[in-house]
């Protein structure tokens, strides 16, 4: 099968699509021929091994896995022994185990993982959005967020971003935006009750307080911030800040009991993928593509996620949508 190889870490260039050997799938695990995935900002880190701590994980001087890719999308080739839940043909989505294998044409993966069937009446490149949508639902959890809660969500166009802005609505919550003046519209589309452009004006600096306050960029801090939260409001980013700043005040605030910060781990969970595969498929949550590349242009599309300019999800065509 043809995947995308990095056996070093470096900048996109030093990808290298080649013919490797097709995964058999053991007992348990089913092999899927990949139709859809993605690059993200995850990804984008993995190739460079980029901050360093993540090393022990990824491997210390060369990748310990050389495929990288998590979120996929396409059909059931082969299952192995003792898998009841899917057969040959049946069209899935969602993560792979730990990150790593969705850039090649065919991933194995546990039958019970964070797989699911996918939502009836979508295309493959449109159901690459567990990543985001992972990372988000991870955080509003931890805020423990429901109806009637307002969230300020800065950096509200990216992939977790414009995760975090429609489960935020699906779960009742009253949504401000933060976004650059390209991307107010499609704030609006996605649900916002308000917008605020952080290049016409200072976001901290709005009449309103917040229960929460995502930062889904890694690109604030909780010190500029907080006058924004309520007495009780609590803080958090999906980046680990300057000098693991995030990190540091969240362990803070969990030893002195204030909860003001918060920086969860997310954790695979099949269940809220089969959630997800619901809400798609009742038109609550979309996936916001910004670009679609095929196979052979992946180095392009991490040099443009890296630019850290997109919004929504990179899309890569394993196989041309045409096919599909």
């Amino acid at each position: 099968m043809k995947a995308v190889v990095n056996e070093r870490y470096g900048p996109p260039d030093i990808l290298d699509i080649r013919e490797i050997a097709t995964p058999e799938p053991k007992a348990g695990e089913i092999l899927i021929k990949v139709h859809a995935t993605t690059v993200g900002r995850t990804d984008a880190c993995a190739l460079r091994a980029h901050p360093f701590f993540v090393r022990p994980y990824t491997g210390l001087l060369r990748p310990k896995r050389t495929v990288l890719g998590l979120d996929f999308a396409g059909t059931v080739k082969a299952v192995g022994t003792d898998v009841m839940k899917f057969a040959q043909g049946d069209r899935v989505f969602g993560l792979t185990p730990g990150g790593y294998g969705a850039h090649a044409e065919y991933v194995c993966l546990p039958a019970d993982g964070t797989v699911s069937a996918m939502p009836s009446g979508k295309r493959f490149h449109e159901v690459v959005v567990c990543e985001g949508a992972w990372y988000a639902d991870t955080y509003l959890k931890k805020f423990n967020l429901e109806s009637g809660h307002r969230i300020l969500i800065y950096g509200a166009s990216g992939a977790i971003g414009t995760s975090a802005l429609q489960l935020s609505k699906i779960y009742g919550a009253e949504v401000t935006a933060v976004v650059s003046t390209s991307h107010l519209d499609l704030a609006r589309r996605l649900g916002a009750d308000r917008v605020v452009d952080y290049t016409d004006e200072d976001f901290t600096k709005i009449s309103e307080s917040f229960d929460f306050v995502l930062d889904a960029v890694g690109k604030t801090s909780f010190f500029r911030c907080r006058p924004l939260l309520k007495p009780e409001g609590v803080f958090a980013a999906t980046d680990l800040g300057p000098w693991w700043q995030n990190v540091i005040l969240a362990i803070w605030s969990s030893l002195t009991g204030t909860g003001r910060v918060v920086f969860p781990t997310p954790r695979s969970n099949r269940s809220f993928i089969e959630f997800l595969s619901a809400r798609i498929e009742l038109g609550e949550f979309r996936a916001v593509i910004d670009r679609k590349y095929p196979l052979r242009d992946i180095a392009d599309a991490y040099r443009y996620v890296e630019t850290e300019q997109k919004a929504g999800i990179v899309v890569i065509e394993v196989v041309p949508e045409d096919v599909c």
